[in-house]
This record gives structure tokens, sequence and C-alpha cells, in this order.
């Protein structure tokens, strides 16, 4: 398999709608870069827990922190295997039939591993990735983490043993039969901030 190919296995390959699924590294570091969200899973005593955390990338790992001593953190540092996924829709696609409509979207999920990163330079060039993404050289302004933040910290290196990226574009689907009908289609960007209420 190529190095610019996600390793895949049964698990993670996309079987449903399969045409709009790639394994394509470029692509899912892209939306990782930009969404710098996802939602992660993993199992304690036998129930399946998600929640959304901050993820970054530097070259071919993925990050992630937390509070010292964590669940999280414990399970991660037994070798144990997490599952993160993440999401974005750009656009509502509007059909002429309530069936066929659909969204445009990018969407990810990958298969982790993690260790401790616990040596100094490495936690602050770590943490300087994220925040000079956030804006351009703002670490060399900023005050670094001190003793006390960095013993409160628990940051993890990830490795992405396995994944897969999918994604839809363009315009709906529509039965031939569905053609005539007097209701526009096409599609319409998604606003998730605006307001709907009356003023």
């Amino acid at each position: 398999m190529s190095e610019a190919c996600l390793h895949h296995t049964e698990r993670s390959t996309v079987k449903r709608v399969a045409k709009r699924a790639s394994y394509d590294k470029e692509s899912v570091y892209q939306l990782v870069d930009d969404l710098k969200l996802g939602h992660l899973g993993f199992v304690v005593g036998g129930k399946a827990v998600v929640i959304p955390i901050t993820v970054w990338r530097d070259e071919d790992n993925l990050y992630i922190h937390m509070i010292n001593k964590s669940r999280l953190q414990k399970l991660l540092e037994n070798g144990e295997e997490i599952c993160i996924s993440f999401a974005e829709s750009s656009e509502w696609v509007m059909s002429k039939s309530a069936y066929h409509h659909s969204a445009n979207y990018r969407s990810a999920v990958l298969y982790c591993t993690g260790t401790r990163v616990s040596e100094d330079d490495a936690f602050d060039s770590a943490f300087k990735v994220i925040i000079n993404q956030m804006e351009a050289d703002r670490w060399d302004k900023v005050r670094p983490p001190n003793k006390i933040e960095r013993k409160a910290t628990a940051l993890m290196k990830l490795t992405i043993n396995e994944g897969s990226f999918k994604t839809r574009t363009g315009g709906p689907v529509e039965e031939p039969g569905d053609l005539s009908l007097p209701v526009w289609n096409g599609t319409k960007a998604i606003c998730p901030y605006s307001s709907q209420i009356d003023s």
C-alpha cells in the first residue's frame, strides 16, 4: 500500500456508498487541520463512551490533551485503541423528493493508539503547533507552560493505525418522474449559527 494512503482493514473499509470513500492521507489531514475537533470513542468497563475533544496534527501524528490521571490517559498508556471521528457538513442537498434529500460533507474515522509526551521540549513543540495554527507566530508571544501546568496536563501523541475518509459533493439525485415537479432543487449552504428566532 502506498504511504500516501491510510492503512485499512475490514472494519475501516467503507461499504455503504463506497464510491464516496477514499483512503488518501492528505484528505484526512486537511479535515483534521480545518476542524481541530473530533469525537473520540473508547470503552470503559464494557460501556462505550464518546467525548468531543480538541485534536491537532503534526506530520503523521495526532495530539490530544487531558487532565493528568484521567481514565482516557490510563487507557491509552495501557495500549488500548481509541476511535476518533471527524465530520463537516457544508451544504444541504435539496431534492424534488423527500427521499433524495441529503448533505454534502467531509468525514473521517480513525483508529489510533497513543503514548504520553513527558519530555519538556517535545511537550512544548506539540503545543506550539496548534497555537501557531490558531495564529501565526503566537507561541513566541505567549507565556510557555510552567511546571504546575505541565504536571496537570497529560499530552498524548496518537499513531493512526487505520482509517477512512468519505465525502459527498454535487447536486441532488432525482428520479426521472420527479423532474417535472414544480419545486426548487439544488444545494443550499448550511449556516449552523444563524438564528431562526423572529425579532
